[in-house]
């Protein structure tokens, strides 16, 4: 993240991420990194194995994330937070910017200026 104020920022999930919705569990999201670099292709290819990462997120992971479409600040989905969980995800600003913070480092979202 820049140095520019965050709650203004508007995070949106990168297209090369897609996710896979819990069988198991209501709400609860698997994310879709695919396997790119040439050695993950070739252990695709001649190994068979599967051609995506899977990583599954918990309950609020799977909330932020599908907000991140691109078409909220992050002062919004804070209290998108706010109205769903409640006191149960307290403290809810600086969880949500260390989970953003975590997305961009892995290379799942990009930034857009409002």
């Amino acid at each position: 993240m820049s140095s520019k104020n965050v709650l203004l920022m508007i995070p949106k999930k990168k297209e090369k991420i897609s996710f896979r919705f819990s069988t198991e569990e209501s709400g609860i999201l698997y994310v879709q990194i695919p396997r790119t670099n040439l050695l993950e292709r070739l252990s695709i290819k001649y190994l068979g194995q599967p051609a995506h990462h899977e990583v599954k997120l918990d309950e609020l992971g799977s909330f932020v994330i599908q907000l991140c479409d691109g078409s909220y600040p992050v002062h919004v989905i804070e209290d998108r937070i706010t109205e769903h969980f409640g006191c149960k995800a307290a403290p809810i600003r600086e969880r949500l910017i260390a989970f953003l913070s975590i997305l961009e480092a892995n290379d799942w979202i990009e930034w857009r200026e409002p």
